[in-house]
């Protein structure tokens, strides 16, 4: 199944507003509807030029894990590099929300856990800690794609802008 929506960088960031994401600035705030489907929202951003635009993937799972029920599907129609780093973020989501645990259920509320679709898929050999489980997905995400970039940096980069994000709305 294809999922086929093509948006401007701004209109992203409008969707993300939208859904109380503010992870990213800019976009028009004024905008307070969601105006394309989850499924549609989460492969725009993997398939985005925009570095900051795939990485909101992160943040939008930690506030949504709702959106779940969509990775699978979404996974399968992406082209096989957005499909990497969409399984690659979704993965840190779903670790990064075990091991923050705590922070989000005291800013954002008790929400349910996002469950691992992707660890066997990424050949990963997942344990308990979540710590050891982002640095093997990080070491298996540069290894798969090649790109010898800090994965596991810029994993606890995006949650960690978006907490404190929630952090200054919250004070």
């Amino acid at each position: 199944m294809k999922i086929s929506f093509t948006a401007t960088g701004e209109q992203l960031v409008n969707a993300l507003r939208a859904l109380d994401v503010n992870f990213i600035t800019g976009g028009n705030s004024g905008n307070q509807t969601l105006p394309i489907k989850p499924s549609q929202l989460l492969a725009a951003l993997a398939q985005s030029s925009e570095s900051r635009l795939r990485l909101a993937l992160i943040p939008l799972f930690l506030e949504h894990p709702e959106f779940a029920i969509h990775a699978q599907t979404v996974a399968k129609a992406l082209d096989p590099t957005a499909r990497l780093l969409f399984q690659c973020y979704y993965t840190a989501a779903v670790w990064l929300q075990h091991q923050y645990r705590a922070r989000l259920d005291a800013l954002i509320g008790k929400k349910p856990s996002l469950p691992d679709y992707f660890s066997r898929e990424l050949d990963l050999d997942i344990g308990s800690d979540p710590e050891l489980n982002l640095r093997s997905l990080a070491k298996r995400h540069q290894d798969l794609s090649g790109a010898a970039l800090n994965w596991l940096g810029t994993y606890q980069h995006a949650a960690q802008v978006w907490i404190k994000g929630l952090e200054i709305q919250r004070a």
